[in-house]
């Protein structure tokens, strides 16, 4: 095992493995982020209820019926 340090530098090695394990974790996170569910800056959002787009027409008014 030794023998891969003369290969690599470790200072190197070891800058490399650490920014790429702190993008990799604030990719992470912006991911989260982008959900609903684990959205924890936010919260989740409110959504409209459905059945209140929906509901029915009111009936129409009818004119008075004249002379």
């Amino acid at each position: 095992m030794w023998r891969i340090w003369m290969l690599f530098d470790p200072r190197r090695t070891l800058v490399a493995l650490f920014t790429f394990l702190f993008v990799l974790a604030l990719v992470i996170h912006f991911i989260l982020l982008s959900t609903d569910r684990f959205n924890w800056l936010e919260g989740p959002r409110k959504s409209v209820p459905v059945a209140g787009q929906m509901a029915p027409m009111p009936a129409p008014a009818t004119a008075p019926a004249g002379k």
